[in-house]
């Protein structure tokens, strides 16, 4: 089991509330604890599909519920350029550790970040950063996944506030979650916009109902399960930013964000998928000699470590983009088709170094290939990447083109 620290390159950051000496420590603090703590557990984590309390004490302990909350409401306050290194490391062991706290930091806390009121921050900011409040994104729908426009959620205005009826499908950390952060649709056929809106639900609503644990492929120890909404009544303080608007253009740009983040987590695991490998090829023997003298399995190596450089570049790259706002639609979608159809690869290829020893369930390559493959599917799929990217630079030349 390979778990040496990778942590050599801290790229130069932008945020002067976390400067990169205090950054480097925090981001070896990590890496220590998933390398000593959790890799070590994560059969356990598999076996029980849950992760262990005192891993989630020590998460929360360690500030992971808000890294990427600002320090004004009581995270640690690192920017995606940080978060994104934060994230390579947590790819490398267990999805499921990431997913734990990946709503608060990610998609559902970035959602108050961004377009909240103070006073929604306020409120729920700072439980969201200790772990005390565990939000989720509900946002998917049957109908409705990688392209928001068509949800059929409903929110209907009141005098006092507004009733929500609908359902949402899939959701990360519904049976632990005390907040629902909820996309609707406030007019079926607006003039102007798009019509969603995107409301904070707790979980104790009346009439908020979540479904089952879902049973999945891999990343065991993730949660996911229907939420229903039936005649949920919130007041006029539940609806973010005060503005039925607002809705839309948080989900896009906040999945954009997200889009990168899955990059670097697909990063982190193709390292480990390459680590595993190259520990396996380097000591197991076929006819005396250890496999790793073969040619044939080297040149397997030699692309799983040509798609690791290349996704950690375009990664970094990505986030800096983000950071100093000069793209934050193309690069985010490149990154993520890229690093998430790579990771893929090299987890195939994983198997394949370890021959038949590598589909065997408790082997870490096994549970890697398995825990890949939802990261070409959700924050948009590999499909709808491909579409923003193609689309957008033909629709960014037309422009040039016609002004």
């Amino acid at each position: 089991m390979v778990t040496t620290s990778s942590v050599s390159y801290i790229p130069e950051t932008l945020n002067p509330d976390v400067p990169d000496d205090v950054f480097g420590e925090v981001l070896n603090q990590v890496s220590r604890f998933v390398r000593s703590h959790v890799v070590p557990r994560e059969l356990e984590i598999m076996a029980a599909d849950e992760i262990p309390a005192d891993l989630r004490t020590q998460a929360a302990d360690m500030g992971l519920f808000g890294y990427a909350i600002p320090q004004e409401w009581g995270g640690i306050g690192l920017d995606l350029m940080q978060d994104v290194e934060i994230a390579m490391e947590l790819g490398y062991t267990s999805l499921s550790l990431r997913s734990m706290f990946g709503t608060n930091n990610g998609i559902a806390g970035q959602v108050l970040v961004g377009y909240g009121t103070r006073e929604q921050k306020a409120r729920w900011l700072p439980p969201i950063a200790t772990g005390e409040v565990v939000a989720s994104f509900a946002l998917t729908e049957p109908g409705a996944g990688s392209n928001p426009a068509g949800l059929a959620t409903t929110a209907t205005a009141t005098d006092d506030g507004w009733i929500i009826n609908g359902g949402k499908r899939f959701i990360t950390n519904a049976t632990d979650a005390q907040l629902f952060v909820t996309f609707a649709r406030t007019d079926p056929a607006p003039e102007t916009g798009t019509g969603i809106g995107v409301f904070l639900v707790p979980a104790d609503t009346p009439g908020l109902t979540v479904g089952v644990k879902d049973a999945k492929m891999g990343q065991e120890g993730s949660r996911t399960a229907d939420v229903t909404f039936d005649g949920v009544r919130v007041g006029p303080e539940a609806l973010v930013g005060g503005d039925a608007a607002v809705g839309y253009q948080a989900a896009m740009t906040i999945l954009a964000r997200g889009r990168i983040h899955i990059s670097a987590l697909a990063v982190g695991q193709a390292q480990r998928a390459l680590d595993e490998s190259v520990a396996y090829a380097a000591s197991a023997t076929q006819g005396g000699s250890p496999i790793g003298d073969f040619q044939l399995v080297q040149a397997m190596i030699a692309d799983m470590q040509t798609g690791v450089m290349a996704g950690r570049a375009l990664v970094r790259d990505a986030a800096r983009a983000w950071v100093t706002d000069t793209d934050r639609r193309i690069a985010p979608s490149a990154a993520k088709l890229f690093c998430t159809e790579m990771v893929g690869k090299v987890a195939d290829l994983a198997v394949q170094v370890h021959g038949g020893t590598g589909y065997m369930r408790e082997v870490p390559v096994e549970r890697i290939y398995r825990d890949v493959r939802l990261l070409r599917l959700y924050e948009g799929t590999s499909e709808i990447q491909r579409l923003i990217i193609g689309g957008g630079l033909v629709r960014a030349e037309k422009k040039k083109q016609t002004s």
